[in-house]
């Protein structure tokens, strides 16, 4: 495993971050693992040094932070041996107030997810998306008034304009307010716009990158001729809203890059993303051992320029996607 600090903080971070939203109920969504069966899986990112893990509360309504925190205590010796993130915006009741980035939500759902986690800290609470309702100066100042109390010791943003990122981390620094360290944005060899504005910002800031959706929700991963084969990419609408046949080529491209490196595409299209300079560490999912140990094996890949400039070739731009 290699190791990084995150953005321009002090805190170190394994390369491969596992993300644990395929872990929840299954009576919620088809591909969700149990505890039982995520266990496994969980266990071997450990083995294998993984040391940062990412959860939200919305992720089966709350069960994922159940397991997620259970499942790191019973695996680590130590608190302090991983670095625990989640995710607050998006609604977990039918009340008013359940959800969005006002100051009553914030402090409501920090401490909810810290009691469903297990723990008394996180390392990162991230805003989950950007809430056109609520002044920015309001969640900043929520955001560090949770960081002052000790309930997590940094901040990050997902999927928002540059804009409206570059005016968070204004009002923050005017005001003297917790900064985010980290950007978790959309971003792949089949969706690339970040690379406009977001990811050259973000350089410019020092936020560290930690992309979701590192091989599009599977399609980079999947076969050409099984794209409908597993329970996800068979149920998986949003998968459906954010790629389409129109980005067949660039899947193509990966599939050749890797059939002449004689490697499985996930390592491929992990090893491209993972050798851009503003990327900390991608958040990758994984429901089975296989999917793990593609990621992990992908920190080992060189790709040269040539196939670097194969991977990229085919890309077709988009319309801004992943920001809902």
């Amino acid at each position: 495993m290699e190791y990084t600090r995150l953005g321009s903080t002090g805190m170190r971070v394994s390369r491969i971050c596992l993300g644990m939203m395929s872990y929840g109920d299954p009576a919620q969504r088809q591909w969700f693992l149990p505890e039982d069966q995520a266990e496994p899986i969980v266990r071997r990112a450990v083995e294998a040094g993984v040391t940062f893990f990412d959860t939200a509360d919305m992720y089966s309504t709350g069960v994922s932070e159940e397991i997620t925190g259970r499942l790191l205590d019973k695996l680590f010796p130590s608190r302090d041996d991983y670095v625990l993130a989640s995710k607050v915006y998006f609604p977990m009741g039918p009340g008013e107030n359940d959800k969005g980035l006002s100051r009553k939500h914030i402090m409501a759902s920090i401490d909810a997810s810290l009691r469903r986690l297990g723990t008394d800290h996180l390392d990162l609470y991230q805003i989950h998306r950007w809430d056109y309702e609520t002044p920015i100066e309001e969640t900043m100042e929520a955001l560090h008034d949770v960081v002052k109390a000790g309930k997590a010791r940094y901040i990050g943003a997902s999927s928002m304009y540059a804009w409206q990122f570059a005016k968070a981390q204004h009002v923050a620094e005017r005001n003297g307010w917790t900064r985010f360290v980290t950007m978790q944005n959309h971003y792949n060899l089949v969706y690339r716009e970040e690379e406009r504005e977001m990811i050259p910002l973000c350089q410019d800031m020092g936020v560290g990158l930690i992309p979701w959706s590192p091989l599009a929700r599977g399609l980079l991963a999947r076969p050409r001729t099984a794209e409908g084969a597993t329970t996800r990419a068979g149920s998986d609408a949003y998968a459906d809203a954010l790629y389409s046949d129109l980005d067949t080529p660039v899947v193509d491209a990966v599939h050749e890059v890797a059939g002449e490196h004689g490697l499985p595409p996930a390592r491929i299209a992990l090893a491209w993303l993972l050798a851009k300079p503003a990327v900390n560490a991608p958040i990758v999912g994984a429901t089975k051992i296989g999917h793990l140990e593609d990621a992990i094996a992908a920190l080992d890949v060189r790709l040269s320029d040539d196939d670097i400039a194969r991977l990229e070739a085919p890309y077709r731009p988009h319309p801004v996607l992943g920001h809902e």
